[in-house]
């Protein structure tokens, strides 16, 4: 593709040498760069991209894009390479992204999913109910990327970088995708990582405070407001008329058109006669002239919130009843609120549960219907934020019978500094607890002291299959762990096979 068609529509721009040239790649990896690619550095948050120019040289880039502020005397560029600087790299890299696969986003209905909690099992219930009408939809999200049935895997950040999302869209394209929904994290919004493309629906499900640090977002205002710019890029909106945060979205960002649901708050569409048990929700809902009666096979009233955002969209898709209640009956999420059935019948939930809301929302929804004792195992991440640890312990506490602390994601802090951090809030409710650090350790205790009528929940890591220690990851996935220790507890409860000598 000629550079010029490449860089337009970005702003900006100071160009030295030829841009009357033909980029074969556009790449922002100085790894992955071949003969003829458009190398794009980006200042990241440990790595600076200038560092890697270099190497991208080497390795045959035809272009380099820079950023204001760069110093260029120190670049090692001869001048048959073309160098270009702007004022803003990730912007021009979205906006390069676009361009050079052909705006994939205008050629199928684009819905993004964002807030604190509930992105991913929106996203699943959405992508089940469309079906379910005869769509081909595409998801991208935490747990993995699909082509309907086809599963792309998971890439690393809950929305890829620009350049791996117009890709993955312009392969949706290709797939002849009608619909594709996605999880938009508030860091790919800070980042500009979806800039350029064109939603049809946005959704708003809740916020809370989560995801305040350095690496992340100053504060909840700021951490709110880059949420909302989701909202500046689409044309219609649904949000959660109950969250305090969402319902002032049509204020502060005018252009969408504006529907609520709900269960507690005046709302378009709203839940009534809401029961819950173990294993699912069924609500009323009023859909076309009838009121229906829906049922999701998960718990807890988070789950009828996330259930009424899929039946707004579904809605706008005009379907009907029956196809909303199969998609939302059907649906299942990896490693949220996710019972594993095992050869002992213990109730073992994994959930994906890492911040104080999402940990006392599910415990408070599996306390509500559980017979026996409520066991909880978790730990909280590192490098992530250290004042949510005692808020979590004291959460735990107050709800669960027994507790069980352990390591999660430690990253590079020392898992024990962790543990002790959390400690501090559990002594506060003078609770029944236990540390024990190994994390499979921990799930074999809980499950070693439940009976059927108690619930084990697993919480914070939920679909992962790793530990992530010393910048490593480890490989680590809690259903085959749980598993293998079930396995292992039934074959000692089992009779041996003792024969009599004669």
């Amino acid at each position: 593709m000629n550079l010029k068609d490449i860089l337009s529509g970005v702003d900006g721009i100071k160009a030295k040498g030829n841009l009357d040239i033909e980029i074969k790649a556009v790449k922002n990896d100085s790894r992955k760069v071949k003969e003829g690619d458009l190398f794009i550095s980006i200042k990241g948050y440990e790595k600076d991209g200038t560092d890697y120019i270099e190497e991208a040289v080497e390795n045959g880039a035809k272009a380099i894009l820079v950023e204001d502020g760069t110093d260029l005397k120190q670049l090692k560029i001869n001048e048959e390479i073309t160098l270009l600087v702007v004022p803003n790299a990730r912007i021009a890299m979205a906006k390069i992204a676009c361009n050079f696969y052909d705006n994939p986003s205008r050629k199928f209905q684009l819905i993004g999913v964002t807030g604190t909690k509930g992105k991913t099992t929106t996203t699943y219930m959405i992508k089940s109910i469309l079906e379910k009408k005869g769509l081909k939809v595409g998801l991208i999200g935490t747990i993995h990327n699909y082509i309907g049935n086809k599963d792309l895997g998971d890439s690393e950040r809950t929305t890829p970088e620009s350049l791996e999302l117009q890709e993955l869209f312009a392969e949706m394209v290709k797939e002849k995708c009608d619909v594709v929904v996605m999880e938009v994290s508030s860091q790919s919004l800070k980042l500009n990582r979806v800039y350029g493309s064109d939603f049809n629906i946005g959704i708003f499900t809740n916020l809370s405070e989560e995801h305040i640090s350095e690496k992340e977002h100053s504060s909840v205002q700021e951490y709110f407001e880059t949420k909302c710019k989701l909202f500046t890029m689409c044309r219609k909106a649904y949000i959660n008329a109950d969250d305090l945060y969402s319902i002032k979205l049509p204020k502060l960002v005018e252009g969408p058109e504006y529907t609520t649901y709900g269960i507690d708050n005046y709302s378009n569409i709203l839940a009534k006669d809401i029961t819950i048990t173990n294993s699912y929700v069924d609500f009323r809902v009023k859909i076309g002239d009838r009121n229906e009666r829906v049922k999701a096979c998960m718990p807890g009233r988070f789950t009828v919130y996330n259930a009424l955002a899929a039946i707004a969209v579904a809605l706008q898709f005009g379907c009907n009843a029956d196809v909303i209640k199969e998609g939302l009956v059907e649906v299942r999420v990896p490693g949220r609120s996710e019972m594993i059935d095992n050869k002992l019948e213990i109730p073992i939930m994994i959930d994906f549960a890492h911040s104080p809301e999402s940990l006392e929302s599910i415990l408070n929804a599996v306390k509500s219907y559980t017979r026996g004792r409520v066991i909880c195992v978790f730990g909280c991440g590192g490098e992530r934020d250290k004042n949510k640890r005692p808020i979590m312990g004291e959460i735990s506490g107050r709800i669960s019978d027994f507790t069980i602390i352990t390591s999660d994601n430690p990253r590079n802090e020392e898992p024990n500094v962790i543990i002790k951090e959390i400690e501090e809030g559990i002594k506060k409710t003078k609770a029944n607890y236990k540390v024990i650090e190994d994390r499979r350790e921990a799930i074999e205790y809980a499950i070693k002291m439940a009976n059927r009528l108690d619930i084990v929940v697993i919480a914070g890591k939920g679909h992962e299959i790793y530990q992530e220690i010393n910048d490593k990851k480890i490989e680590f996935d809690e259903k085959k762990i749980i598993l293998e220790i079930i396995d292992n507890l039934k074959k000692k409860q089992e009779p041996k096979n003792t024969k009599k000598k004669k």
